[in-house]
């Protein structure tokens, strides 16, 4: 793994190369597309939640007695709807009691902004958890920024964003509005065109993972 910077983390692992390369290809087929995501989710997750926090048990081993450890966070996923589900469907596999809270967002495409259209989040969270936005394409930062607002509001120190690949620009805005914030990301790729897409990217992460 490179850390560009201590609150940007590119996973440079060869499978995580591998699964990258996969998804840019054009010609990669729907079902291939989004098994191929979920592999390199997995990988991204585990890198993401690399900090969290343990206590030690004992555990009963056939031989005898030892230690161990066992996760102590309140954990929190946020998935952007709707490609982040894959991220969202990894992580779960990684830590199956995980809180969930879907994030509905879209982007005008006239203006580039962020329109929410879903989110139920509680009134309050524990200001000690950890939340982990889950937002496959980090472009112009607009949804990822609305994502993490809505956590920021209710108080939460620590919130991690995980994309597949990040544009500079989109770095730079999260970064920006909340510079606390880590992300986690496989690839910065060169800049964004005059639509809003990250060049080279992978194009639409949601309508290739869903075939639509």
């Amino acid at each position: 793994m490179i850390e560009t910077s201590t609150k940007l983390r590119v996973v440079d692992h060869p499978l995580v190369k591998q699964s990258l390369t996969r998804l840019r290809d054009h010609q990669t087929p729907s079902n291939e597309f989004r098994a191929t995501a979920l592999r390199l989710s997995r990988f991204l997750v585990y890198e993401a939640m690399q900090d969290l926090s343990v206590r030690p048990v004992g555990v009963e081993t056939p031989v005898g007695p030892g230690e161990g450890v066992v996760l102590s966070d309140y954990v929190i996923l946020a998935p952007v709807l709707r490609a982040g589900l894959v991220l969202s469907e990894a992580a779960e596999n990684l830590f199956p009691n995980v809180r969930i809270y879907h994030v509905g967002l879209k982007r005008d495409e006239v203006t580039l902004e962020a329109i929410s259209y879903y989110a139920k989040l509680p009134d309050s969270l524990p200001p000690d958890c950890k939340v982990y936005v889950l937002d496959p394409m980090l472009a112009t930062g607009g949804s990822a920024v609305a994502a993490i607002s809505l956590f920021q509001k209710l108080e939460v120190r620590t919130i991690n964003l995980v994309s597949f690949v990040a544009a500079p620009e989109g770095i730079e805005k999260v970064h920006k509005e909340f510079p606390d914030v880590t992300i986690t990301t496989a690839a910065v790729d060169d800049h964004l065109n005059e639509h809003g897409y990250i060049v080279p990217g992978l194009g639409d992460a949601g309508d290739r993972i869903f075939g639509t």
